[in-house]
């Protein structure tokens, strides 16, 4: 079929994309390189298609649909939709992508190579071609063309050769392709489903989150959507979920279990209504985090897998909780993210914990029980704050500590509250011990990194503070504001102040942050506060951890590559991903990004992105399986290629 015909067959209903497809991913390479082997006759592949009655096709867009039979493209929507893009000079109604990747293609007469728009060297040279221009005019465009060419004396010549090749150009809309059909009545959504992601080797393929969603979409076409609408208001106030996230919330609210294969017989009424609860009890979590614990971000939203276990409680018991039950709820919470208890097995993990509250008729007491026999006691011990890095366990502990108990600001003496205004009183980690100051001294980077030499400042206070040693800004500080130390867990005795005494200092503080912990969590258990008591202590990591995010500039880096994967239509990493020993649970150590079961979900090698990291940790991680990159470059180069391998014209 004309690639001519193909575009009306979109622009009159009878061809679509199917709801399951995820967005356009193609990048301005590939869209010129598609664009170059069209011109050069060179072979573009064939397409693939699920011809199914259109009264009962789930497409994606807001497009209708001819009656009768539609063509669902499975294989070609990166191809279709940079033809359609530049042909028609705006995307297809079923796109969902940046349009910036086939916006001003332009095409030079003389080299015959496609480009681009760049100003500078482009403007006022009619030798480049507007494409979308010339395709948007057709022939008619080519005598406007050649009459401005004809102005320029040293086109004159060539114009017949630049005539032969604006034709040449034009004919691509006469391109064919070949179109094989998948069809018949056996060819079920599962079915469809599954040949897609045999033919789409190379490319996105889906996982069992996205062919769950596919079977709501079928019935429930604007379901997609809705969940993305929720994602993105969370990401506007500082929270990364997926839909998978979300998925598995609708999930425990209707089935109440974890794996998405019970969502499949569920009707779209019912779907759609456990949507609406699961985002309202979820908004509601998020603010009991926030709001009682101070955990305001993302970066410090530990144990987010507890969160479907939470709002399952939260939607069983109509929303509503008294202080005591809410507390102790949080309670279980912040234990969960302190020892890791969704840091491997996620799946079975929920669905152990939502079996507790179900047999138990949702007694807290025994998912608390649980924990404690997985860990042997819940009291924060001085050995817990041994770890380093923002990616520890114990960070958003630190954090949380800062926000709830009156710590207080060394620049301003104000309380580290949450309603701080303006970007200067964001806070930011800050080194007690300026780094400079302790490798100077020759002291160990996890030293340098370790929890006890961070605090939280804003960051008009951090920058003012910059490099200088404790006991030179301390006493300017207890001066200004007296207290403020205390209240940021400092000990008061100048003798641990200076470098030479800095080991010292980390132990005498790791005493007092455990004493804040302690204090805060009894202070969530109201009068039962002997649950934190037990015939052993909490299990001690023994080994040093590996890895870690060591400074706000590092962190920056990691999420700007983050987003930077989510634009190339992939699913975004876990910064700070704990690898846990698989026999133990014990935590060995921090990937800076992850994607523990691939950028495709499911589909794809694991990876992980390592910055100035050791050679033990890259040698750790790539035994356990993954794929390690120690520079963003060499990380995206990956992403580009592995989008290439299934999307490149040679690979079709």
């Amino acid at each position: 079929m004309q690639i001519s015909s193909i575009l009306d067959y979109i622009d009159n209903g009878h061809m679509a994309l199917p709801e399951f497809q995820r967005g356009y991913v193609w990048g301005r390479e590939q869209v010129r390189g598609l664009f170059q082997s069209l011109y050069r006759g060179h072979p573009v592949g064939s397409l693939l298609v699920w011809a199914t009655d259109a009264s009962t096709a789930a497409h994606r867009g807001d497009n209708k649909l001819a009656p009768g039979v539609v063509k669902l493209l499975l294989d070609g929507q990166q191809r279709i939709t940079s033809l359609y893009g530049v042909i028609r000079g705006h995307p297809p109604k079923f796109f969902d992508g940046n349009e910036k990747a086939f916006t001003d293609l332009r095409f030079n007469l003389e080299t015959e190579e496609f480009e681009f728009f760049q100003p500078i060297k482009m403007r006022d040279d009619p030798l480049w071609i507007d494409v979308t221009e010339l395709m948007k005019k057709g022939n008619a465009g080519i005598g406007a063309f050649v009459t401005e060419l004809s102005k320029d004396p040293n086109s004159v010549e060539k114009v017949g050769d630049y005539m032969g090749r604006l034709n040449q150009l034009l004919g691509i809309r006469d391109k064919a392709f070949h179109i094989e059909e998948v069809t018949g009545a056996d060819k079920t959504l599962d079915v469809v489903v599954d040949i897609f992601n045999r033919v789409n080797s190379g490319g996105t393929k889906l996982s069992k989150g996205d062919l769950a969603l596919a079977k709501i979409c079928a019935d429930w076409p604007e379901a997609r959507d809705t969940m993305k609408g929720s994602i993105s208001r969370w990401r506007s106030e500082g929270y990364d979920f997926s839909l998978d996230w979300l998925l598995r919330s609708v999930n425990t609210i209707l089935t109440g279990e974890a794996k998405f294969l019970y969502l499949h017989d569920k009707s779209a009424e019912a779907i759609a209504d456990a949507l609406k609860r699961a985002v309202r009890q979820t908004d509601a979590v998020l603010n009991m985090i926030a709001g009682r614990l101070g955990l305001d971000h993302d970066r410090v939203l530990f144990s987010r897998f507890a969160i479907p276990v939470m709002v399952r409680y939260l939607d069983t018991h109509g929303g509503k909780l008294d202080e005591k039950t809410r507390d102790k709820l949080l309670f279980w919470y912040v234990q969960s993210g302190m020892w890791g208890r969704f840091s491997a097995s996620t799946e079975s993990v929920i669905d152990k914990d939502l079996g507790i509250l179900e047999q138990s008729g949702g007694d807290l007491d025994k998912l608390i029980a649980e924990l404690r026999l997985s860990q042997g006691g819940l009291r924060v011990e001085p050995g817990h704050f041994h770890s380093w890095s923002v990616g520890a366990r114990f960070y958003p502990v630190l954090y949380m500590l800062t926000r709830v108990t009156e710590a207080r600001d060394w620049g301003t003496g104000l309380p580290l509250k949450s309603n701080l205004l303006g970007k200067m009183n964001k806070l930011e980690v800050h080194h007690i011990f300026p780094r400079a100051r302790l490798y100077e001294a020759d002291y160990s980077r996890p030293e340098v990194n370790a929890l006890a030499n961070f605090c939280f400042l804003t960051k008009d206070t951090n920058l003012f503070i910059s490099d200088r040693k404790p006991e030179e800004y301390f006493p300017e500080i207890e001066n200004a504001h007296p207290g403020a130390l205390a209240s940021q867990w400092i000990p008061n005795d100048p003798v641990l102040w200076p470098v030479e005494n800095f080991r010292d200092f980390l132990e005498a503080r790791k005493e007092l942050l455990s004493e804040a912990a302690n204090k805060f969590l009894a202070s969530l258990l109201h009068d039962e506060a002997s649950i934190l008591e037990a015939n052993r202590p909490a299990r001690l990591t023994t080994r040093s951890l590996l890895g870690g995010i060591t400074s706000e500039e590092e962190a920056r880096e990691l999420e700007e590559l983050n987003d930077w994967v989510a634009t190339q239509g992939y699913t975004r990493g876990e910064t700070s991903w704990d690898y846990v020993d698989p026999d133990t649970g014990e935590q060995r150590a921090i990937l800076d990004l992850a994607w523990p079961h691939g950028v495709q979900s499911e589909l794809t090698e694991p990876v992980a992105v390592l910055l100035d990291e050791s050679a033990e940790l890259i040698s750790l991680a790539s035994s356990a399986g993954f794929r390690c990159f120690t520079s963003a470059t060499a990380f995206k180069r990956y992403v580009q290629r592995l989008s290439a391998s299934g999307q490149e014209l040679a690979a079709e």
